[in-house]
């Protein structure tokens, strides 16, 4: 299959869409608590929906999987495990700052980790990369996207400093929201959840064996996603069992909650299905990527900027959506829409980069 990177860039924005959007079914979740709502979504997020894709897509699965050197199987399965962290504490660092500002904050981190230290680590970097006008055209592409992303990042900060000048404490002082700590926990999301891009990168061997197998090379990545989320799974399941267990919440499972003092049923069948939808979008977001990437070509590291990039641009139109973005300045808006148009830019220059590169 003769790789096609500009419809990758197009599968890519599909991601992005995708995991922009998972966390919008999570905000009408009644009743449950954070690791309560986490855990259920999760389980569609890095259970159920890889497995189903990955059965479904490639051929052979469990054979491919047991055919793979344990070696291969146990890095996948280690960085999804260190990425678990990242990804933990994502949905914390949107709480604390927002979805604009959290996610600028830790996917432009994430980004830039991921995108660079596999080709640094392989030589790609300094080798065929710099020494090609494609691959120029790539690092160019991937230089103006960490741009994007802190002019978007710059936007949502301002914005949230803006609000916060509008709500006065009794000293005239205005409340801005705990930005120490939320900054603290998006550039520790950013910079774990970049293990995500190793975890791809060290399934390789395994995407060779399903292509063996008969797969699709649309589908090549998804039995490396089983693994990598396997993962993932174990870090974001053991801390939400712990909070359940802390906090004895395992009730609201059964429709249970606590409010005002008085016992009350939570809307079960409507709150499973609002995080079986967040879990399953949020899946989706890699079921496109990996066929972005299988599209890509020589210089497939590219594609975790165009994931980020995709991402940071509709997560901010969805803070828009969600008035976010309410009361914030001519000037703030101004920027952010500029963040949007470089993000726009990069993700273009870095399929032309790729397409060059293919071409020859």
């Amino acid at each position: 299959m003769t790789p096609n990177p500009l419809l990758g860039v197009f599968f890519h924005w599909i991601g992005g869409l995708a995991s922009a959007s998972f966390y919008v079914p999570y905000r009408s979740v009644r009743g449950w608590s954070w690791e309560v709502l986490w855990l259920v979504g999760g389980i569609f997020s890095w259970i159920i929906a890889p497995w189903l894709f990955a059965g479904l897509r490639s051929h052979d699965l469990l054979a491919v999987l047991a055919a793979t050197a344990p070696r291969t199987l146990a890095l996948c399965y280690l960085f999804g495990l260190l990425w678990g962290f990242g990804g933990l504490t994502f949905g914390l660092s949107m709480r604390y700052l927002g979805i604009s500002l959290g996610t600028a904050i830790a996917l432009g981190l994430t980004a830039a980790f991921g995108t660079l230290i596999p080709p640094l680590v392989s030589g790609q970097l300094f080798g065929s990369l710099i020494h090609t006008t494609g691959g120029r055209v790539v690092l160019a592409g991937v230089a103006i996207a960490l741009a994007g992303i802190a002019v978007v990042g710059k936007a949502g900060h301002d914005k949230e400093l803006e609000q916060a000048a509008r709500h006065l404490d009794d000293s005239g002082q205005p409340q801005a929201r705990d930005f120490r700590k939320g900054i603290a926990v998006a550039v520790f999301s950013g910079i774990m959840s970049s293990c995500f891009a190793y975890g791809l990168d060290a399934g390789d061997p395994i995407r060779h064996l399903t292509l063996a197998h008969g797969t699709d090379p649309l589908a090549q990545g998804l039995p490396v996603l089983v693994v990598v989320l396997l993962g993932g799974f174990t870090t974001n399941a053991i801390w939400c069992l712990y909070l359940i267990v802390r906090n004895a919440s395992a009730g609201e499972l059964k429709g249970e909650v606590k409010v005002a003092g008085a016992d009350a049923v939570a809307p079960l069948t409507r709150n499973y299905l609002l995080c079986a939808l967040g879990g399953t979008a949020w899946y989706l977001q890699f079921f496109f990527y990996t066929m972005g990437e299988s599209q890509m070509g020589r210089y497939a590291f590219s594609s975790w900027t165009l994931h980020m990039s995709s991402i940071i641009i509709f997560a901010t139109l969805w803070g828009l959506a969600l008035k976010e973005w309410k009361g914030a300045s001519a000037r703030s808006l101004g920027v952010m829409t500029l963040g949007l148009a470089i993000l726009i830019g990069a993700t273009v220059v870095i399929g032309v980069g790729n397409m060059l590169v293919v071409r020859g």
